[in-house]
């Protein structure tokens, strides 16, 4: 259905320029005019972005239904190359091939020709609409895999108005252009809501849309929506979308953008980019795209979120350039995923530590089609206004939920949207009990604290992690077993062991410093010396861990004593930003292990988000008699329920 309707209203915008292409296409080739040159020439004539070289349409592709399949394809290679790109990622031959082997081609195409989608008839905006009702009904029918490059539609709405109501001042300027990507676009639904956004609330601004994506059948829906709703017929339109991988193949490289939205894959591994991605992060640090670090290979997720920051346009009013602002759907896996140092908490400490994270909004579990799990929307900018600076305002809406009549794949709740008036036929489609978008847009924008409201300052998420140290306490004891041992690894020192051995006895003894310097004595004696890697086999094969011993001195200068720290009792600390460290320690810590110290040295800084700590409510547990009442009052309803049953079937 998408590819036909696709080609059918190419067909019906052609229709009018048929004759007049056809002999300039005869013309020019004669004249031996390059192919650049000829559809240069041609789309000036259709006055679009594509023509059509094949003396076919749809009227004649009737006249001969014996043959329509092949009549069928080779109209179609009659397109210039954009569009006859698109259906071949729509692998559309294939399936005119198997229409054709069960007798419904020819039904099927007979159908369109029936149906007018002349521009006169169906102008772009609508016509627009039509093509988007088609891709949301077929992907919402194959919901296995829709989550894979569909969003759903309420979703995509919060996510456009959280976008641009902190612009509308800025929009409302008559002439104003602005441009928006979507790096994993799917089939451009989001690109379509934000357009219709904008045609909707600042019908004076132009925003121009750009995506990419490799899912190969979703680019060609993406692209052929636009050129079917294009409504710059002057072939020079901005809009566009590519095929590619975002992270390896940036078809916009060097381009910088107003607006950014995506719903990246959840929990996509990026091992077949690994190689090139980390190249780029080594060689050109933050003047490529993935300076801030790199998650790991099993979730390339906030990988998408560096792409697009590295894509800002810079802040500076004066130069009529006035930053940007991003949209972004997340798993709870960049919240909270990796360790101080990691690759996520670096660059979670990289988007805090520059102001740019602004708001993150917890949606409900079962909203998506190929997944059950909470999700977040994660909205960023570098221009922030004034009373959000240095601030985050998290967001609770997990209980905003319109339970659905049917559920699809794993979507079984909506956000609520009110009267929601379907944009094709302007008719009522369905009214929601509640308008969970409008209250999450008025809390987003109240920027006040509520039950479902937090507002924290950027170092509230950060954490020092401290490295907390307990000395080493070696026993020493000379067996037979253990001699063997040693022997078995340094052979030529048996005189020196023997001595050892003569001189110290087999009692255990708890103070290693004090072996040592006996040792250290008894082979002077001898006049042996022992190097570094003999020493470490004599303490390893000889000594055992006992919490009773002595710690083992490391250094001593003066009063001053250092002692070596065991690694196997090395313990971590997350301390928060906001509090002193030693006071912390000697508060958390101290109390519970007295001979533990920090070893400042090895500190790193982390950031996290733990959305259910921030909005954990504490229910008391009820009160034994009352639990004791509710169990009798069970037992009793069970009871007479059994003797009514028993009392019916005696009768």
């Amino acid at each position: 259905m998408l590819p036909l309707t696709v080609l059918r209203r190419f067909d019906c915008v052609l229709v009018p320029s048929k004759p007049k292409v056809l002999a300039e296409y005869a013309r020019l080739t004669e004249a031996k005019q390059s192919d650049e040159v000829i559809s240069r020439r041609l789309n000036a004539i259709t006055g679009q972005r594509f023509h059509n070289r094949s003396p076919l349409d749809f009227e004649k592709l009737k006249g001969d239904p014996e043959n329509m399949a092949q009549h069928l394809i080779s109209y179609i290679q009659g397109f210039s190359e954009n569009v006859r790109t698109i259906f071949d990622y729509f692998k559309f031959e294939d399936e005119i091939e198997e229409l054709h082997r069960t007798n419904l081609l020819y039904l099927i195409v007979s159908r369109f020709c029936d149906v007018d989608l002349h521009p006169d008839t169906v102008d772009n905006i609508r016509m627009g609409l039509i093509f988007e009702e088609l891709i949301r009904r077929f992907n919402e029918q194959a919901n296995e895999t829709a989550g894979d490059y569909f969003t759903p539609r309420e979703v995509i709405r919060l996510m456009v108005n959280i976008l641009f109501t902190e612009d509308d001042e800025l929009l409302r300027v008559p002439g104003t252009i602005r441009k928006l990507l979507d790096p994993a676009c799917g089939t451009g639904g989001m690109l379509s809501e934000a357009q219709n956004y904008i045609r909707d609330h600042h019908d004076k601004a132009r925003l121009y849309v750009y995506g990419q994506d490799y899912n190969k059948r979703a680019y060609a829906i993406a692209a052929s929506d636009l050129l079917i709703k294009e409504e710059d017929r002057s072939g020079q339109a901005k809009s566009d979308v590519k095929y590619g991988d975002s992270f390896v193949d940036d078809q916009y490289e060097e381009d910088k953008f107003d607006y950014f939205l995506a719903n990246p894959p959840f929990g996509v591994d990026w091992k077949r980019q690994q190689k090139d991605i980390t190249r780029e992060s080594e060689k050109l640090g933050f003047a490529g795209r993935f300076g801030a670090g790199l998650p790991r290979v099993s979730d390339g997720a906030l990988l998408f979120l560096q792409h697009m920051i590295s894509k800002f346009e810079p802040n500076k009013p004066e130069e009529r350039k006035f930053g940007s602002r991003l949209a972004i759907v997340f798993n709870g896996s960049p919240l909270f995923s990796g360790g101080a140092g990691s690759g996520e908490s670096e660059i979670r400490k990289w988007v805090i530590e520059n102001d740019w994270l602004e708001a993150i909004i917890a949606l409900p579990e079962q909203m998506f089609y190929n997944t059950g799990i909470n999700t977040y929307i994660w909205v960023i900018t570098n221009r922030k206004s004034e009373k959000r600076r240095s601030k985050v305002q998290l967001i609770d809406a997990r209980e905003r939920y319109v339970p659905m009549r049917k559920s699809q794949g794993a979507k079984r709740r909506k956000l609520g949207e009110g009267k929601v008036i379907n944009r094709l036929t302007q008719l009522l489609e369905y009214v929601d009990p509640r308008d969970d978008i409008a209250d999450i847009l008025k809390e987003h924008g109240d920027f006040i604290e509520g039950p479902t409201s937090k507002i924290f300052n950027n170092k509230d998420f950060g954490y020092r992690r401290v490295t907390v140290e307990r000395p080493l306490r070696l026993r020493f004891q000379i067996t037979l077993a253990c001699k063997e041992r040693f022997l078995n690894a340094a052979a030529y020192l048996l005189d020196d062991i023997q001595a050892i051995d003569a001189a110290l006895g087999r009692e255990p003894m708890s103070d290693w410093n004090a072996v040592e310097k006996r040792v250290v004595k008894i082979l002077a004696e001898h006049g042996s010396k022992w190097r570094a890697p003999e020493w470490k086999v004599f303490r390893e094969v000889f000594t055992e861990r006992d919490p009773e011993a002595e710690p083992v001195v490391k250094s001593r200068k003066g009063k001053v004593v250092e002692y070596e720290a065991d690694p196997d009792l090395r313990d971590f600390e997350n301390v928060p930003l906001k509090e002193n460290v030693d006071t912390y320690f000697a508060r958390e810590v101290a109390p519970h292990v007295a001979d533990a110290w920090m070893d400042r040295s090895k500190d790193k800084i982390g950031y996290e988000i733990n959305f259910n700590r921030h909005f954990f409510v504490y229910t008391p547990p009820r009160r034994l008699d009352e639990i004791d009442a509710e169990l009798r009052e069970l037992e009793t309803k069970i009871v007479d329920g059994m003797r009514a049953l028993l009392s019916t079937s005696r009768l």
